[in-house]
């Protein structure tokens, strides 16, 4: 993935604040709903949630600024430590430990051994054996598979580890609600398919059994962990959709019948004649399910005055103003 902060388009000494405002514009200009048309919308999308993931999280951010994980969240080798493998740092020798153990390439292949010693600056052999055979294995394992013959190959079979694999998916809201099948790219470099539950949450993991990393001991899983896009038009509230529904000022005076969007299809309610702005309507099982059931969907109304100013418009209410005027906050 591209540096978050380029993704964000931040400087990197931006605030929170900051983040979280290029976050909210970016997602509405770069939101799959308001890009059918550009097939690469999804990606763009799921790499900005991303950026905002590492970046809005402080110690995430100082953890990539320091250079102790990538723009993935992954971390990044960091060497072998002080006295790890050379024995060039403070404390090189045998281990304190009386069960230390040493490393070598053989006609067998990787193999390890254990004796009792101690240390001959008397402190311990320490910081590079913890994790060893990771480290030599990213160390040695690609030169060693080029070289061939004997002992030359180095796979984490070899460790009888089946590690589990992490990562990332962001999909929208009415996918969530309705479910959906979902291609990824894992970092093994395996492509899946990703079945997505109806009614699944922010933060909710789905586990793809044995689709890991293999092992003598069997294949790890891939745990993959949702996040929900923001929507231009809906908020969720527990199970409940929030929505504000725009209208015009005839419509609220005189009453009509309009279309609301909801996670599923549209349907149709009745405004009723003199509607103020801030009635919300409630439309039951409309909106977002769990465990079975629906929540509601709770259209709030907004009267919306035309886009563009019409002087015939205003003449009738300056007169309106005149003849019959209104005081809506005289109990404030």
């Amino acid at each position: 993935m591209r540096d978050p902060y380029e993704v964000l388009g931040v400087d990197r000494k931006a605030g929170p604040s900051d983040i979280k405002s290029a976050y909210r514009r970016l997602a509405k200009k770069l939101h799959p709903d308001a890009n059918k048309n550009d097939p690469k919308a999804a990606t763009r999308f799921s790499e900005l949630n991303a950026a905002h993931e590492l970046l809005g999280d402080e110690d995430k951010r100082k953890a990539f600024d320091r250079g102790e994980i990538d723009a993935e969240g992954k971390p990044r080798f960091q060497g072998f430590g002080q006295g790890g493998f050379g024995g060039a740092g403070p404390g090189a020798g045998y281990s304190t430990d009386p069960n230390f153990e040493s490393f070598h390439f053989g006609p067998e292949g990787f193999t390890r051994s254990t004796r009792r010693g101690r240390s001959a600056g008397g402190g311990a052999a320490g910081g590079g054996f913890a994790g060893f055979e990771d480290i030599l294995k990213e160390a040695f394992g690609a030169a060693a598979r080029n070289r061939g013959g004997a002992g030359s190959t180095f796979e984490q079979e070899d460790f009888g580890i089946g590690a589990d694999v992490h990562a990332a998916l962001t999909i929208t809201l009415p996918e969530a609600a309705k479910g959906v099948t979902e291609r990824l790219h894992l970092p093994t470099g395996k492509d899946v398919d990703v079945k997505i539950p109806p009614g699944i949450t922010e933060g909710q993991q789905v586990r793809l059994k044995g689709q890991g990393m293999a092992g003598q001991a069997g294949s790890g899983d891939v745990l993959i962990t949702i996040s929900i896009a923001p929507h231009p038009l809906f908020k969720l509230e527990g199970n409940d959709v929030r929505l504000d529904l725009s209208i015009t000022v005839y419509e609220a005076a005189l009453g009509a019948k309009v279309r609301v969007p909801t996670l599923d299809k549209p349907v149709e309610i009745t405004i009723p004649p003199w509607t103020s702005s801030g009635r919300t309507f409630r439309l039951k099982g409309k909106g977002f399910p769990a465990k079975g059931l629906h929540g509601d969907l709770l259209a709030t109304v907004r009267i919306a005055l035309p886009e563009k100013s019409d002087p015939e418009f205003e003449a009738l209410m300056k007169k309106w103003q005149a003849d019959k005027p209104y005081d809506p906050r005289k109990d404030m």
